[in-house]
């Protein structure tokens, strides 16, 4: 299990079961969700603790995982779980999610990305500048659409094969 999720996973049980004879005593649902709210936006040091030394390297467990990774997903698209989820959630919910969170997040995070971003799109970049385009034609000339074809396989190439 993914260490971020067991540490929900162990709040959650921490936080709202207590064991009973006929079954489990849970407490109400709204008293779950306050809960889950204000106490754990205070996690946030356990969080960065558990990034900064996690129990084992996340690349190793995650290559590690490939198999149930894909019959997860093979298993999700056979139940067609996908379509599924999106008819349940609808457009409120994504709405809703990407203003309160993602709007926010957006410009902190494209900062944050720039060496990751630079480093992914060199590749792609190299392509670009090393291309040889065909001559440009006059403007509305069917023969410029072949400028496109010319860039858009020589960056598929290089998605799939790496330039190769």
């Amino acid at each position: 299990m993914d260490p971020h999720l067991s540490f929900f996973v162990v709040l959650f049980l921490f936080l709202v079961i207590e064991g009973g004879a006929l079954g489990v005593d849970i407490k109400p649902l709204a008293q779950i969700a306050r809960k889950f709210i204000t106490v754990t936006p205070g996690r946030t040091a356990e969080y960065e603790q558990g990034i900064n030394a996690p129990r084992r390297s996340w690349a190793t467990a995650a290559a590690a995982a490939s198999d149930a990774w894909k019959a997860g997903v093979t298993a999700a698209a056979a139940g067609n779980r996908f379509a599924t989820g999106v008819g349940k959630a609808g457009d409120a919910k994504w709405k809703r999610g990407a203003i309160a969170k993602g709007v926010v997040r957006f410009g902190p995070g494209v900062q944050a990305s720039e060496a990751d971003y630079t480093a992914g799109f060199q590749p792609y970049f190299d392509v670009i500048s090393r291309t040889a385009l065909p001559v440009r034609r006059a403007k509305g000339d069917p023969q410029n659409i072949q400028r496109v074809a010319v860039i858009a396989k020589a960056l598929h190439d290089q998605k799939i094969g790496g330039g190769r």
